[in-house]
């Protein structure tokens, strides 16, 4: 009998229902597609932007930030302020009291009378001396130690890596009586390095800070290249002065300008090493002949002292910022 055929349901007739087709898969009747929301972004810090959407709130956002930067600048740079406003007093304005923010009269004679006074030329001879030699003897050590930590991977690497570091917890005073009686007879040769630049130069390189810098700027460097290198038939020499030290410029710089600005502004080191007052860096020099001098000339040779390690750090604080987070994150 077909789909067609009436049946007989009691007392009346109505046509049976057509059967149920299958569904094919992919049939007209499809689901709504639900549209995904996009992930709202998230603001993590002290103040909400909700709170700086009131006038309220952008108010004592700038009053609290323009305050903080105001009162740090204030705090770091007001010595250096006074220090350049110092040497332009005369030696009767420097010492009353309440003292006076501005120099009544400008006298800038007072810079050439601190460099033939103080002889500062000899002494910025000397320390440009010490400077370069510990820059190039830091960099010669220090690298070569710090690649060999992190690439050649000797035995006992990390236990000496471990020693290295131990050295920093160690405050440089209890250090100082060891360090002196090592550099006036050195260890099996015998020599006495007081008054000479390698009492400089030699300490200076051993710095384990500058190690670990090195070090962490090395381990971001992806072992393809070196291994790139090794199939051309590049020694490990060959591969530090190819490979590494190119893409290592700006940690390399700043480990240059710590390594110059650490000697430039040191004073108890040399200070015990350097008697002679031919001898002297710019630090000591002038304290050794700072009681037989005016207030205000001292000021003077401090501030031109001060100038080469302030022109260093502005030039380069670009590298010196840079440098330090380079080899904070791999990839």
């Amino acid at each position: 009998m077909s789909h067609s055929t009436v049946q007989d349901s009691g007392p009346g007739l109505r046509p049976s229902r057509p059967p149920l087709t299958p569904r094919a898969s992919g049939g007209d009747r499809r689901r709504p597609r639900r549209t995904r929301k996009a992930p709202q972004q998230q603001f993590r810090g002290l103040v909400s932007p909700h709170t700086l959407s009131t006038t309220r709130g952008r108010v004592t956002y700038w009053v609290v930030l323009v305050s903080v930067v105001v009162g740090f600048t204030a705090v770091f740079v007001f010595p250096l302020y006074w220090m350049v406003t110092g040497a332009l007093k005369s030696p009767d304005e420097l010492a009353q009291i309440p003292p006076s923010f501005f120099p009544q009269d400008l006298n800038l004679d007072v810079y050439k009378e601190a460099w033939d006074q103080l002889d500062l030329g000899t002494f910025l001879r000397n320390t440009v001396i010490y400077a370069a030699g510990a820059w190039l003897f830091t960099l010669g050590i220090d690298v070569t130690a710090a690649y060999a930590l992190s690439k050649l991977r000797p035995v006992l690497g990390k236990a000496v890596l471990g020693l290295m570091l131990a050295t920093l917890m160690i405050p440089p005073m209890v250090i100082l009586l060891p360090a002196y009686l090592t550099v006036k007879d050195l260890p099996i040769l015998g020599f006495n390095l007081i008054n000479t630049p390698w009492a400089i130069w030699l300490p200076a390189a051993a710095n384990g800070f500058f190690i670990f810098l090195l070090k962490r700027f090395f381990d971001s460097i992806p072992r393809e290249l070196l291994e790139a290198a090794q199939i051309d038939g590049a020694g490990p020499a060959r591969i530090l002065w190819s490979v590494v030290l190119p893409v290592s410029r700006p940690i390399i710089g700043v480990v240059s300008i710590l390594a110059v600005v650490n000697v430039w502004k040191d004073f108890v080191w040399p200070l015990l090493v350097l008697p002679d007052s031919d001898k002297m860096p710019i630090s000591v020099g002038i304290s050794s002949l700072s009681a037989q001098m005016p207030q205000n000339v001292l000021m003077a040779a401090l501030v031109i002292a001060s100038i080469p390690a302030i022109v260093i750090f502005f030039v380069f604080q670009r590298s010196i910022m840079a440098g330090l987070t380079a080899g904070s994150l791999k990839g």
